[in-house]
């Protein structure tokens, strides 16, 4: 393709004369002759290369070539001038000029110069045209999984990557939240910018208040030195808060403030500072039940729920387990410079069997274990823990041939009930929506079977489960 030059000159003669000099070798040219005419020219066309004088009344050709280094780095400057000193030289490369040559000018040389900044722009070009389409084949790679939930999982978070909306990541410890707050960032806008991670469960609520708006020397006692927030590390990035339902009620007001008016106050400090983040929480608590129990804002959940994803647990999808177990052996396998190429059949019959209450997280673990242990290229049976080895699904039973091992109708609800309960892996939501009853009717049923109605779930659900 024709290269597009512009020459910008105080003097129409050389303009002029470049112009013919180039367009007889084959270059298209325009020209302005003054530095503000040649910025306009460049907000209105686009150019290959810019060539322009340096001495130059208003702004010279060093600020010039600066401003456009600015604006467009990728365009390249050639500064012309009649003073060849050195002093004169550095100044136009500190500036950003890409060449430089004195005057008189000799075509053919100019020529060479332009072919050669040319040249060097389209390379840049193919390389960032390169980085994109790596990024953009790699935005999902950490979603691994053909399940329906997980090719559903992977349609909603592409078409939200790029939006600066709130997302809330709900799903069972272990499914990976973390993950899906990390593709979210890469996949988007502002993935040039800082993603920046707090767990608010592992702090009290002064210590996760100065960490997520920063202090200012002496606002406590320890307070030696100012600090710089969260929030503010990561503008023009993401934030994403981790077990958001486990934030202390008495810092919610102060953290839904600054989100509705996108600034924070550090403590002890009179000024607030703006910040532009886009935040993503995650957790494994209800919400909702917890918004009842008034252990969270209600206003607060609205906030931060614009777009909710729920994460499906592991038992939920099928093949994906062998899936996951074949990437984390290749993974483990280089890391301890293994041989392990894969799983034998009775291994992967026994992964996919089990209920892996602590789902992806537990399957990682496993998988490490025994690339660690094995003495064979696939992995056996015995390598793997005893308790998924042994492992034997649950059933409940409603009928027998014998009447004696029959139950009464209290007895098979409680069963089923525990046995929904196991399935969501202690989800009290979701087993009240399969059960079709709201939250306090179920939670008046495990009181009255003798389960812990408010405890944090942590795998299977304790109780009969056949007879």
């Amino acid at each position: 393709m024709t290269t597009r030059v512009l020459i910008v000159d105080d003097e129409p003669s050389l303009c002029e004369l470049l112009e013919g000099g180039l367009r007889r070798r084959s270059f298209d040219v325009s020209s302005a002759t003054s530095a503000a005419a040649a910025l306009q020219r460049l907000d209105d066309e686009p150019f290959d290369v810019v060539v322009t004088d340096l001495s130059m009344p208003e702004m010279d050709g060093i600020q010039l070539c600066a401003r456009i280094v600015a604006n467009r780095p990728d365009l390249p400057v050639i500064v012309l001038t009649a003073f060849g000193s050195l002093d004169t030289a550095v100044a136009a490369i500190r500036a950003g000029a890409y060449d430089f040559i004195t005057k008189p000018v000799q075509v053919d040389a100019l020529a060479i110069a332009l072919e050669r900044a040319a040249g060097h722009r389209k390379l840049r070009d193919e390389v960032k045209r390169l980085r994109q389409e790596v990024a953009g084949t790699r935005r999902f790679d950490d979603l691994i999984g053909e399940s329906a939930a997980m090719r559903s999982l992977r349609d909603v978070v592409s078409r939200i990557a790029d939006t600066d909306a709130s997302v809330l990541i709900t799903g069972e410890s272990g499914t990976g939240k973390e993950v899906i707050a990390r593709v979210l960032h890469r996949a988007g806008r502002r993935k040039e910018g800082p993603l920046v991670a707090v767990n608010c469960a592992a702090m009290p609520e002064p210590l996760l208040e100065s960490e997520l708006f920063g202090h200012t020397k002496g606002a406590f006692t320890d307070a030696r030195m100012s600090r710089v927030g969260l929030f503010a590390q990561a503008d023009g990035g993401t934030l994403f808060l981790d077990e958001i339902g486990d934030m202390p009620i008495g810092l919610q007001p102060k953290l839904l403030r600054a989100l509705e008016e996108r600034k924070v106050r550090p403590v002890g400090s009179s000024t607030e500072i703006p910040v532009d983040v886009r935040l993503v929480c995650a957790t494994n608590r209800d919400l909702e039940t917890a918004i009842e129990e008034r252990r969270f804002r209600e206003d607060l959940y609205f906030r931060i729920n614009v777009i909710h994803v729920e994460l499906p647990p592991l038992r939920a999808r099928g093949g994906d387990v062998l899936l996951l177990a074949q990437h984390f052996v290749q993974e483990y396998a280089s890391r301890f410079a293994k041989k392990v190429a894969g799983i034998s059949p009775q291994a992967a019959e026994r992964l996919q069997s089990y209920a892996w209450p602590g789902n992806v997280r537990e399957l990682r673990n496993c998988i490490e274990r025994a690339v660690a242990l094995t003495r064979y290229e696939d992995l056996t049976v015995d390598d793997l823990p005893e308790k998924i080895r042994d492992y034997r699904a649950s059933h409940v039973v409603v009928a027998a041939n014998d009447p004696s091992e029959l139950v009464p109708l209290d007895e098979v609800e409680k069963r089923y009930v525990l046995r929904v309960l196991e399935a969501v892996g202690g989800n009290k939501a979701v087993a009240a929506r399969i059960l079709k009853v709201d939250r306090r009717t179920l939670y008046r049923k495990l009181e009255a079977y003798g389960v812990d109605a408010t405890a944090k779930r942590s795998g299977p659900v304790s109780g009969p489960s056949s007879s």
